[in-house]
C-alpha cells in the first residue's frame, strides 16, 4: 500500500515481530505496508506496529472506513457448515506477510462440536517461527473471527509447533500473491 499518514490521536498498537504493546502518539507520521483482515501494518524508521479494528479511528475515518468496508463479511444466512470457518480463518493475516493463515499453512487442525445451544470450534494452528510475539495477537483474531459466525458459541485457538512449518506449506494461491510461483 505504501501512504503516508499521521495519526489523528494516540493509538495502541502491537510492535512487529516483539508483540509487545506500544502507545503511538496523535501527530506521528507513518507508513501504511499493509492493510488486510481488519488490520493495519504501519511503519516507520523504528520499526512496524499492527493496529487493530478497535484503534482504526486514529488513523482517520476515511482510512478506518476503507478498511472495514473492504472486508466482507463472514455471516451466512444459510446453515451452519465448516467452509464458514474456514471463510473467518481467511480473514486472518500475519502482520509482515500478506497472505491469510490459511493459505499460509499455518492451520494443522479444525474441528467443530455442537454445544447446547450453537458449535464449539477447536482450532491447532502454528506461526511461521516459534519466537515470534505475533502469536497470541494472530490467534487471537482468529478466536474473535470465528466467534463472529453466528452460529458459534465459542472458539479455542492453540498454538501448535509439530510439525514445524515450512514454506512447502503455503497454497498455490500463497505462493501466487507471494511471488513463488
Amino acid at each position: 500500500m505504501n501512504k503516508e499518514i499521521t495519526l489523528q490521536s494516540n493509538c495502541i498498537a502491537t510492535i512487529i515481530p516483539a508483540g509487545d504493546e506500544v502507545t503511538l502518539a496523535e501527530g506521528a507520521s507513518f507508513t501504511i505496508a499493509q492493510s488486510l483482515g481488519n488490520s493495519i501494518t504501519l511503519r516507520d524508521a523504528n520499526g512496524m506496529y499492527r493496529v487493530g479494528e478497535d484503534q482504526l479511528s486514529a488513523l482517520g475515518e476515511d482510512i478506518k472506513n476503507d478498511v472495514l468496508n473492504a472486508e466482507h463479511s463472514t455471516q451466512s444466512d444459510g446453515p451452519f457448515n465448516e467452509d464458514q470457518v474456514w471463510e473467518a480463518l481467511r480473514g486472518c493475516y500475519d502482520p509482515e506477510i500478506p497472505v491469510n493463515i490459511v493459505d499460509l499453512g499455518l492451520i494443522y487442525d479444525l474441528r467443530i462440536e455442537d454445544g447446547e445451544s450453537a458449535k464449539q470450534v477447536f482450532v491447532k494452528m502454528t506461526l511461521t517461527a516459534q519466537g515470534c510475539g505475533m502469536g497470541p495477537v494472530i490467534a487471537d483474531d482468529a478466536k474473535t473471527r470465528i466467534e463472529k459466525l453466528s452460529r458459534v458459541d465459542s472458539a479455542q485457538v492453540d498454538i501448535v509447533w509439530e510439525p514445524a512449518w515450512n514454506p512447502r506449506m503455503i497454497s498455490e494461491e500463497g505462493k501466487k500473491v507471494l511471488g513463488l510461483e
